[in-house]
């Protein structure tokens, strides 16, 4: 599909009242409906620092390339929305393809890939008024746990008031937790079976309600018992692609089949595939989450 970039400079610059007009009247969506799953596209990378795709470490640096994909992905019938910060999401808007879509607005995370203060996770994304401001449908925020780390005492404040307010006003959101540590200076997510189950008991957790609180979990080992440890309902991630894609197909599909487990967040994966065909890997995906 062609994109008018230009129009889109233009209204930036000239015409910012614009982006609010378009969420106002933006066409929404229940969150769930028909089999009661969901497939969105996941693209809050970039503002992490996190810009790379297997071996290409420049991959999403490019954002006129990105929103092609994204504009790609969103076209294909099966994909029920998309997960960005807001930059993207306010070009996604302009650019007409929020239509009907679930729209995640991602918190984000102040921790830096890199930085020095990587684990004191505080918002710089979404926060959630501004995702009730622009009529968005749900949030998403990182739990990274680090016992070995102050800042993480920072992110569970954080956390705990996003989780609050989200209930307050009825916002589904979801939180993606991991055990974090460092390892020769920078930070690993053990993703281990017993690692996630803990991450997940703390997530639990979070908030004075979790009425509608969400997972947003890695694929790993003994899915079966890792979802034993949450009613919450829960969306799979990609994490970073590594290895055959095809492998990465089969392990979705095997948790996907899962108690509790209602779909995928998939974003560098797909989007930026081995093959380059954005489409045909969002088609495989659609298909694992709708059959």
């Amino acid at each position: 599909m062609t994109l008018d970039f230009a129009k889109l400079r233009e209204v930036r610059a000239s015409n910012p009242e614009k982006i609010a007009e378009v969420y106002a009247s933006r066409t929404r969506r229940d969150v769930i409906q028909g089999d009661g799953r969901l497939f969105i596209i996941a693209a809050d990378h970039p503002a992490r620092n996190a810009l790379a795709v297997r071996d290409n470490p420049r991959a999403m640096e490019n954002r006129y390339d990105l929103l092609q994909r994204l504009a790609t992905a969103l076209s294909r019938p099966g994909v029920d929305g998309v997960l960005g910060t807001p930059d993207i999401i306010d070009d996604l808007a302009l650019l007409g393809c929020l239509e009907g879509k679930l729209v995640v607005g991602s918190l984000n995370r102040g921790g830096l890939r890199g930085a020095s203060f990587e684990m004191d996770d505080r918002i710089t994304g979404y926060d959630i008024s501004g995702i009730i401001r622009d009529r968005l449908d749900f949030a998403k925020m990182l739990n990274r746990v680090n016992l070995g780390d102050a800042g993480t005492s920072n992110m569970l404040e954080i956390s705990h008031k996003a989780v609050n307010e989200a209930a307050a006003a009825k916002l589904p959101i979801m939180l993606e937790p991991f055990m974090s540590e460092w390892v020769d200076g920078k930070i690993r997510n053990d993703l281990s079976t017993d690692a996630v189950i803990n991450s997940i008991s703390i997530a639990n957790g979070l908030g004075n309600s979790s009425a509608y609180t969400w997972m947003k979990l890695p694929v790993v080992e003994n899915m079966a018992r890792v979802m034993e440890s949450t009613t919450l309902p829960t969306l799979l991630l990609g994490g970073d692609p590594v290895g055959d894609q095809s492998d990465s197909y089969a392990a979705w599909e095997k948790a996907l089949e899962l108690p509790g487990v209602r779909g995928l967040v998939i974003g560098r994966s797909l989007l930026y595939p081995q093959d380059g065909n954005v489409g045909a890997a969002i088609d495989t995906a659609v298909k694992l989450v709708h059959g």
